[in-house]
Formats: structure tokens, sequence, C-alpha cells
């Protein structure tokens, strides 16, 4: 009797001792299947799990990873959307984490700052190279007001506005902070600010000459006037003519610019004859030229039909080209306009020659710039306004062509100018 019960006890010992080592299994088995996050599939049977009555739990644990893996789909997919239209965005934007290291760049921010190779993982300080951009982050950011800051790129000075504010890492736990950067490029309207500031110095500048001597001989006038002779009133009134003729040339220049810049819809081009329209300003031109010392002529590419161009502002370039030949280099034997056809680019190349004495090569490639001048006092005497050349170019780009200027030592001076060969007219 005392051997059965003994057996008996033998046989349930090792039975518990099984159902223990089995449940143990599945508990560890639970702590791994919540610890990476993957469904549980236990080795027992169902009515196993039931009799244990942990059945239950184990439903309730699949079915929380399965909430869990859901959620952490839908935030990678919203993660890789976000970063898609950040990686879009022509802003520089970085995220970088407390030891200020890099967990996100988008293109922009890489292309600027280590020509378009990966900034993830690299320190700040070793990537940025503006010293005005790192004072900034050692400041408090989150929720400052965005900051002005300059970067030296390629021997440029570029402008950024500069603003960041935290966020959860990306690469941290839920309590882990990240710094959000981003820099919105300014650089165009710094320029533009500075353009506009020269512009009205330039402006000013040129209208304070005239109209201080208009002022200076309009009060002569009036305060001598007992005292003058004829002669001298003769010679103040035109004095006051032709600096209000000046004036008047300055402030029609001025509007046409304003004119092409702000209302392009103005340009018109038609299907016609360029040929023609030069031979006529060459005509009207040539009356002022002495005969058998000075020579105008056209040299045409038979290949260059008609096509599309605004005559009226055409004529503006061909007019101020060609008087500016006959006002800077008075001196010329030659002058040549010359078009040639560009099959490879299909365009029309025109040329404005003369063999006068040139232009220092210095100032080349500023001559199209606004109030620009070779020889400022001789460009003044002769009634220049500076504007004439930036006419020109606007009138040019406006056709969608290019012009630039080339100049020998020799002297002698070209006016090179495109324009897009399309012989129909746009819709």
């Amino acid at each position: 009797m005392a051997w059965l019960l003994f057996i008996v006890t033998l046989v349930i010992a090792i039975g518990l001792t099984q159902r223990i080592s089995r449940m143990r299994r599945l508990i560890r088995d639970l702590e791994g299947a919540a610890r990476s996050k993957k469904r549980l599939l236990p080795e027992e049977p169902d009515s196993t799990l039931q009799a244990w009555g942990i059945d239950g739990l184990v439903r309730e644990l699949n079915e929380a990873i399965d909430r869990y893996n859901h959620h952490e789909a839908q935030n990678a997919g919203y993660l890789r959307q976000v970063e898609a239209m950040l990686r879009a965005v022509q802003e520089v934007v970085i995220v970088f984490n407390a030891e200020r290291k890099v967990e996100f760049a988008n293109r922009a921010a890489e292309r600027l700052f280590r020509q378009g190779q990966s900034l993830k993982g690299l320190r700040l300080e070793g990537v940025m190279r503006s010293l005005a951009l790192l004072e900034f982050l050692e400041e408090e950011l989150d929720g400052a007001e965005p900051k002005q800051i300059n970067i030296e790129q390629d021997n440029e000075t570029l402008w950024f506005e500069a603003s960041c504010v935290w966020v959860r890492s990306i690469g941290g736990g839920n309590n882990a902070r990240s710094t959000l950067l981003v820099l919105h490029d300014i650089t165009q309207l710094k320029r533009l600010e500075v353009m506009r500031r020269d512009f009205v110095a330039n402006v000013s500048h040129e209208l304070r000459t005239p109209l201080t001597i208009i002022k200076g001989f309009a009060e002569t006038l009036v305060d001598d006037d007992a005292s003058l002779k004829s002669e001298a009133r003769l010679r103040f009134l035109g004095k006051i003519v032709s600096n209000a003729e000046r004036l008047n040339v300055l402030v029609e220049d001025l509007l046409t610019l304003s004119r092409l810049e702000s209302k392009p819809d103005q340009f018109d081009p038609v299907v016609q004859s360029l040929k023609e329209l030069m031979e006529d300003t060459i005509e009207n031109y040539r009356s002022r030229i002495h005969i058998g010392q000075q020579a105008i002529c056209l040299s045409y590419d038979e290949r260059v039909g008609e096509f599309a161009f605004d005559r009226f502002r055409m004529n503006q370039v061909l007019d101020n080209l060609v008087e500016n030949v006959f006002r800077y280099a008075p001196e010329f034997t030659s002058l040549v306009m010359r078009v040639e056809y560009d099959e490879a680019e299909n365009r029309v190349v025109c040329s404005v020659n003369d063999d006068g004495p040139g232009i220092p090569e210095k100032d080349v490639a500023h001559i199209f710039e606004r109030f620009y001048r070779v020889d400022k006092g001789r460009s003044r005497e002769r009634g220049g306004t500076g504007l004439g050349l930036s006419i020109v170019k606007h009138i040019i780009q406006l056709h969608g062509g290019t012009v630039h200027a080339e100049s020998g030592k020799e002297g002698g001076t070209s006016i090179v100018f495109t324009l897009p060969y399309k012989t129909e007219e746009p819709a």
C-alpha cells in the first residue's frame, strides 16, 4: 500500500513539474512576444490554455500586439510621407538631437552643406560653415523669432531666415527631444533690397544734377533780372531747356523700364521681316554720317525669313544700339548691322558692330546695368541716361533671347543679341 501511495505521489509530482515547466516556458514566450512585438503562437493546444485559464491573456496580448504593429505601420507611413515632403521642399530642413548629431536632413541641406552627400549621423559643428548659424543655435531657440543669418558658400554670401522648434526625437524614446532647424533662403530678397537701395540712390543722384542746374539758373534769372544782359539771359534759358530735356529723357527711360518689368503682357510678337526693320533703321541714321568718311551697312543672312518679334520693342533696341555708337564713338568709320542664322540652336544672332575706341575690359561685363557709364562725365555731357542698354537687355529677355557685349583690345565694339526663330505667332 505504501509503495502504491509513493508511486501515485511521484506521478503527481512529475506531472506538476512538467506542467509548471510548460507554464514557465509559456510565460517566457509571452514575455518574448511582448518584447519583440510579435504575435505569440503557443505550442500548447487551445484546450490546455483554457484549462490553465490563460487563453484570454494570450488572445488579449496578440490583439494588443496587432494594434501596436498597425499603429507603428501607420506612424512609419506618415513619417515616410513627411520625410518625402521635407526632402522635396526648397527650404533647408535639419533635425538634430541633444548631442548635436543630425538625425534627418533634406536634399536642400545636403546640397548646401555637403555637395549632395548625406548628413545623417554627423555633428553640426563639422557640417556647418557658418559662425552666425552656430551662434544662433546656442541661443534659446524654441518659440524664438526667426533670425536672419548669412552663410559663405563658394565665395558667395547666402542669406537665410533661420527658425527652430523642439520636436519628438526621431531616433530616441518618447521622452527624447530633438530640434528642427529650418533655413528659408532670402538671398534673392536681400539682393533685390540692395538693388532697390542702389536704384533709389542712383535715380536721386541723376535727378539732382539737372534739377540743381535748372534751379540755379532760374533763381539767377529771377534775382538778377534787372542786371542780366540779353546774351546771358538766353544762355541761362538754354541751360534750363537742355537740362529739362535731359530730365524728360531720364523720366521716359525710367517709365520704359518700369513698363517692361511690370507689364510683360504688353509684349506683342508678330511674324514679320527683321530685314525691313533694320533697313529702315539704317535709312533713318544715314543722314547723320559723314559721307566719304563713315559708312553704315547691313549684312543679312538670307536664310532668315520672317519670324515673330515685337516690332516696336525691336525698333527701340536698334535705335538704342545705333544711337550709342553715334553718341559714344562718333569717330567710327564703319558701323555694320549683322544678322545670321544659328541652325543648331534655331535662333537668329544679331549684332551691331563699330570700329570706334571700344570699351575697357573691366567695364564690358557691367554696361547693361542701370546707370552704369564707362565715362560718367562724357556720358552726361552727351545726354546719356545710363539706362539705354538696360532697356535693350529687358526687351531681348522678353523675346526669350540673350545679349552681351564684345570689345577688342585694338578697339571696336560689338553688341550681340539673339532671338528665337519662331515662324508662328504665339497663341
